[in-house]
């Protein structure tokens, strides 16, 4: 790779250090505005639809030619990609509800694992032999954080719910969601993998925000809910989650992708978990247990090896 336009090291760490406090904020931002009574479906809308009209002005003057050259296929794999969008944020946004910051935030940073995973029957590329420990590995820390919203330490004997009572815990639904909110964004990133070759950044993202925002304001009226009738702060607290970890977040690590390898930069993505926990306890006071703080770093040690086969065989 030519390094006369790349950025100096030190910049693109910064910019990397920049994109994971953004998106950190994120489950608090979410957090904040389900305290004050704000349905789930609504933020999950209101995000999307304000980082669209964000978005709109840029894609639709400088990108016009590109959006109209779609075909009709690339136009179905927009509208999968942004199903599969709208589903990720509508049930992570809403596994907040249920469970803790650390369990949310983990489970759904398993995204990697599953685009692994899948990779190999629909796009047939190998999984080597790094990539299978790296999944079970992660799928144990899952399975021990799950655990932790149910079961305790007392005289030095883990003590745990029968297996009904565990499942009927709201813990137990806010981890299961948050965990399917990372296979949604595995086809998010699957169903766009090839139109995301065809089209520059801002016009592939501003088309997948905006099929997800439509798809989920339809959500938002089934529900007979509406973006209007909140105070002024649920608004501030929606443009800034647009803004910050949306636009500000993935647009960071999208411009890294360009001077940096897929690998490094998931690796550096493990440190959202971190930040948003530590936001988490200085903000909510939620400070995780011994049994989650070792199911997540078991958790993030197996996508750490996962990735790091992904950086050997680059």
């Amino acid at each position: 790779m030519s390094k006369i336009n790349s950025p100096s090291r030190l910049v693109l760490i910064l910019g990397l250090l920049i994109g994971i406090f953004a998106v950190s904020t994120a489950a608090i931002f979410i957090r904040l505005a389900q305290h004050q009574g704000t349905p789930s479906i609504v933020i999950a809308a209101a995000r999307l639809t304000l980082s669209s009209l964000f978005l709109a002005p840029i894609a639709l003057i400088r990108h016009r030619s590109e959006l109209r050259s779609l075909t009709r296929r690339e136009i179905g794999l927009a509208l999968l990609a942004g199903l599969f969008l709208a589903l990720h944020f509508a049930t992570w946004i809403q596994s907040l509800e249920y469970t803790s910051v650390a369990s949310s935030v983990v489970l759904v940073t398993t995204t990697p694992l599953w685009v692994s995973l899948l990779s190999a029957p629909l796009l047939g590329e190998r999984i080597g032999r790094m990539t299978a420990f790296g999944l079970t590995l992660a799928l144990s820390g899952g399975v021990i954080i799950g655990l932790s919203d149910a079961c305790y330490f007392e005289q030095g004997q883990l003590l745990c719910p029968s297996p009904q009572a565990f499942l009927a815990r709201q813990a137990f639904w806010g981890d299961f969601l948050a965990l399917f909110g990372a296979w949604m964004a595995a086809g998010y990133l699957l169903a766009g993998r090839k139109l995301r070759s065809r089209l520059a950044l801002i016009p592939y993202v501003f088309l997948v925000y905006t099929a997800a925002a439509f798809l989920l304001v339809g959500f938002m009226i089934f529900e007979k809910n509406s973006l209007f009738g909140y105070s002024p702060i649920i608004y501030l607290w929606f443009i800034l989650l647009a803004l910050i970890p949306q636009l500000l977040g993935h647009t960071l690590f999208n411009w890294a992708l360009k001077y940096a390898p897929a690998s490094f930069v998931s690796i550096v993505l493990l440190g959202e978990p971190v930040g948003s926990s530590v936001l988490a306890i200085l903000l909510f006071q939620e400070i995780p247990g011994a049994l989650k703080i070792g199911g997540a770093v078991v958790l993030l040690a197996g996508i750490w090896l996962a990735s790091r086969e992904g950086q050997m065989t680059n």
